[in-house]
């Protein structure tokens, strides 16, 4: 497989892809990747740092004739997101990822991939490692834990970047140019329960729902995908209101920052009420999968008999959480007034857990407007304390505010035009970049961010197109040619 990878063009950064993907990455699982990072600057006799929260900093001289260009920091995050299909054994902390050609595309078995943002990172790697490419001063910043809390840039201490305009590559489609993005905020909801012990003549079942897309919870919130939380909490609500359920465990997503793919709960009923159930459910299910056809055609809904669960949950607490669970906001909350098509403010319900007397349920709020964000992580808050429920925000992290008249910004519009003869799309995102907390401490920074066509990022779909990653390359290449003097 190693082979079909570093045989795509352009070949440097695929040899460097291939090589960043043989080494574990997981989000808090850097250890691996931060050595091997350290290694290779070292070993190409660049200056080369880890700070105290584990970001990795290489420095390489201008090429000859461009010391007087601005220096430029390129900047990428070294995790990646780990999640896999239920059917497919990997261990993301032991393997490195396996990857296929697929016509156009690049693709894992069964994970995700790693492009967001190995793809920036390789990126970074083969300009770092060329004697060839025309480049300004540079930096490559290369942080951690980008995708589960932004720790990384959290922990970049001022005085220690020297360049003036950074160059981050992060974002997901070649005909963008992003100028801004979203902030965010984890928000997490607990509550214990008296677990109870089942009726020893009630009817068990397990419930799954699975096979739906996934995605990225910023990049894809728009897309109106299924959720698996949302849909298991809307079959238990229907069960429950046609035989008295009682309910023991639900496992349901997964990271924050990814749409639910799938969820499973165990539940009970009377013995008289087995009939009941199993004749009105297939209905249920087939409600609820062609209402997303169009958008999820993978998806399965499955009740199955089991073996006794050994505890319950009191009738309160169940009532409480499936009350809480349909009332939240998951997906678009509002759209932005001023810039069409982009999503102001959202939340992804991304985690239930019910077991073991105790009920955890994980979102994240995402918008571009401080307040705004604040407005729909408190009506969250609100909905889960209704329940019963503490509620604790973390990881908040900034947006990016937009500067339409910045220098870097326009010497790329015309880069991109003069290579491509078409216009870019000057976009703010609805993903959390770095850049709004890099630039908290660094105000001077004339900040952009631009990448390759990236599909599926944080699900086992996600897929990068060869075609893109050339023409990405090319017009990276050419703006770093194309830096002004300082």
């Amino acid at each position: 497989m190693r082979n079909e990878i570093i045989a795509l063009e352009p070949a440097a950064v695929w040899r460097s892809f291939a090589d960043l993907n043989e080494i574990p990455r997981p989000s808090k699982k850097e250890e691996k990747v931060i050595r091997f990072m350290l290694n290779f600057g070292r070993s190409l006799g660049l200056e080369t740092s880890e700070d105290s929260v584990g970001n990795i900093l290489i420095r390489k001289p201008a090429s000859k004739g461009m010391e007087n260009r601005k220096p430029v920091i390129l900047q990428a995050h070294l995790d990646m997101v780990h999640q896999k299909n239920a059917d497919t054994a990997f261990d993301f902390e032991r393997q490195g990822i396996e990857m296929f050609v697929d016509g156009d595309w690049v693709r894992a078995k069964g994970t995700t991939l790693g492009a967001d943002n190995g793809m920036g990172v390789a990126s970074m790697m083969a300009i770092l490692a060329s004697d060839r490419i025309v480049h300004p001063p540079l930096e490559a910043l290369f942080t951690i834990d980008e995708e589960t809390g932004m720790t990384g840039a959290k922990g970049l201490q001022p005085g220690v970047l020297q360049g003036q305009v950074l160059l981050n590559l992060d974002t997901e489609e070649d005909d963008e140019i992003d100028i801004g993005c979203a902030g965010g905020v984890d928000i997490t909801a607990t509550r214990s329960y008296r677990a109870l012990p089942p009726d020893p003549g009630a009817a068990s079942y397990t419930l799954t729902v699975k096979g739906l897309r996934g995605g990225h919870s910023g990049m894809d919130i728009h897309l109106n995908l299924g959720n698996a939380n949302k849909i298991m909490n809307q079959l238990l609500a229907q069960a429950s209101e046609s035989c008295a359920i009682q309910l023991a465990s639900i496992d349901g997503g997964g990271l924050r920052n990814a749409i639910p793919r799938e969820s499973s709960a165990q539940f009970t009923v009377p013995s008289d009420q087995k009939e009941t159930l199993e004749a009105a459910f297939p209905s249920w299910g087939k409600e609820i999968t062609d209402s997303f056809a169009a958008l999820e055609p993978g998806l399965n809904i499955q009740l199955a008999p089991t073996l006794l669960p050994p505890t319950m949950l009191e009738d309160e607490a169940q009532n409480d959480l499936l009350e809480a669970l349909a009332g939240v906001p998951n997906g678009v909350y509002r759209m932005d007034r001023h810039m069409e098509g982009l999503v102001a403010a959202s939340n992804n319900l991304a985690r239930v857990s019910v077991k073991d007397g105790n009920i955890s349920v994980g979102c994240l709020a995402r918008s571009s407007d401080d307040s705004l964000k604040e407005e729909l992580a408190e009506t969250i808050k609100a909905t889960f304390e209704k329940a019963g429920m503490e509620v604790g925000f973390s990881g908040e992290y900034p947006g990016w505010s937009p500067n339409p008249g910045s220098e870097i910004l326009q010497l790329l519009v015309a880069r991109y035009k003069e290579l491509f003869k078409e216009d870019p799309r000057v976009i703010s995102c609805h993903a959390g970049l770095e850049c709004g907390i890099i630039g908290a401490v660094y105000p001077d920074l004339d900040m952009i961010s631009f990448g390759p066509t990236i599909r599926g990022a944080h699900s086992p779909d996600e897929r990068v197109q060869i075609s893109s990653v050339q023409k990405y390359w090319k017009l990276l290449l050419d703006v770093l040619q194309h830096i002004p003097e300082k």
